[in-house]
């Protein structure tokens, strides 16, 4: 019963305000029904006596009576059914005590359209029988039947069009929440397919590292078996099958860190294919386009023929790792992506003129090895840098350099091909 009589709901000071705007403006339009009452409209006389009305002004009792139908209404969504019993009450009851001038029926209206809107459709049917029943039984100061007939259906049909417009309310609010649940549904189920193909392409990257891995060290060992035969007998040849186990051995390993590097990307931007290295970098311009953000793509200045295939796919997963940041947490309306190369270095540089200090706090605290750590990480391992921070006129900007000749020296080192081992 309490649940019923008090809604255990939250009111915000907004929303209070809002009740008390309400509550002040149906008494505002009473105040002036009764102050253009028929009874000041109708300046014959005789059709007044007809009616069974007096020329008379609104007394002070009338606003205090207008009041009580009004003023509760501050309390409406907190308390709907007590707001919307005490004013149709108040309403019906003090109706009959001005002669020659009727109460506004805006404080029930407003009561009931809350009742329409806050509560069950069983509440609102009870409500409205209610009021039909309560304007049916009102007097209206004594007048004729048939300006008693006039003003019940006048304040009937007042009644009826709150209902409708609560109504209205409740579709509108089922519309939006529904869309929002589709909206919300879509997007899981992205997501669910995006991480669905990063996981397809890991495996898939697992079955060629293996690949690479069993034909590299199958022709090793077949080369290395073939200089231990001809060492002795034809030096020349054993060195120059040696050589060809070294290079083989230092492609295989040239593939395989490309690989993981991928895997190491995991699903930061699951909208791309990521083995294809930069050129995919259309796929960020268009993924950024999806998201709302103008994006430009420059990459003329870059040879990608000239480039390692690694430094190629670690280049690409730095511009996604970029590229993903801004759509996720940088607000920006402009982006752009340009690469380039002058046979000794590559350099990437992706730019946005969002929120950069949103970018760089939600971007660098991955604790996972992604975000400006995990690019840099990835950038150093390649013997290159990667500076990223804010702009001065704002926005944020993440520049990498890579060298493009030779595999860096912590590459060489891990692999154990040093040329002093040739």
């Amino acid at each position: 019963m309490d649940s019923l009589l008090i809604h255990n709901r939250e009111m915000s000071p907004r929303d209070w305000a809002i009740d008390v705007a309400v509550a002040l403006a149906a008494f505002a339009f009473g105040a002036v029904q009764l102050m253009v009452s028929a009874s000041l409209i109708l300046p014959d006389e005789a059709l007044r006596r007809m009616l069974g009305i007096e020329a008379v002004v609104p007394a002070t009792s009338s606003f205090i009576a207008l009041a009580l139908t009004t003023f509760p209404l501050v309390a409406r969504r907190k308390s709907p059914w007590l707001v919307f019993v005490f004013t149709l009450v108040a309403f019906v009851g003090l109706q009959s005590s001005f002669h020659g001038s009727t109460l506004a029926i805006f404080g029930p209206m407003v009561a009931l359209f809350t009742i329409v809107v806050e509560c069950s459709r069983i509440e609102m049917a009870i409500a409205s029988v209610a009021s039909v029943a309560a304007l049916a039984a009102a007097t209206y100061g004594g007048t004729s039947a048939a300006l008693w007939f006039w003003a019940y259906v006048q304040n009937l049909v007042l009644m009826v069009a709150s209902v409708l417009g609560g109504l209205a309310v409740c579709a509108h609010r089922d519309s939006v929440r529904a869309t929002e649940q589709r909206a919300e549904e879509a997007e899981r189920t992205r997501e669910e397919v995006a991480a669905r193909r990063v996981e397809e392409e890991r495996v898939r990257i697992a079955r060629e590292v293996h690949d690479i891995t069993a034909h590299s060290l199958s022709a090793v060992s077949i080369q290395t078996a073939a200089a231990e035969r001809l060492i002795e007998r034809d030096p020349a040849a054993a060195k120059e099958a040696v050589s060809l186990a070294h290079k083989t051995a230092k492609e295989a390993l040239e593939e395989i860190r490309a690989m993981i590097g991928v895997l190491r990307a995991g699903d930061s931007s699951a909208e791309t294919t990521p083995t294809e290295g930069t050129a995919r970098l259309e796929d960020l311009a268009d993924y950024l386009q999806e998201a709302g953000v103008a994006a430009t793509l420059d990459a003329s200045g870059y040879n990608r023929d000239a480039t390692p295939a690694f430094i190629d796919i670690a280049l690409f997963g730095i511009a996604r790792e970029a590229t993903t940041n801004i759509v996720r947490h940088a607000h920006a309306k402009n982006a752009s992506i340009v690469l380039a190369s002058d046979g000794a270095k590559a350099t990437l540089t992706v730019q946005d003129d969002g929120d950069g200090a949103l970018n760089a706090v939600s971007s660098t605290a991955s604790a996972d090895g992604h975000g400006i750590d995990g690019m840099r990480e990835r950038a150093k391992l390649l013997g290159g840098s990667l500076d990223a921070g804010r702009l001065s006129g704002g926005g944020f900007r993440v520049r990498a350099t890579i060298p493009v000749g030779d595999a860096p020296a912590s590459f060489d080192a891990a692999s154990g091909e040093g040329e002093s081992h040739g």
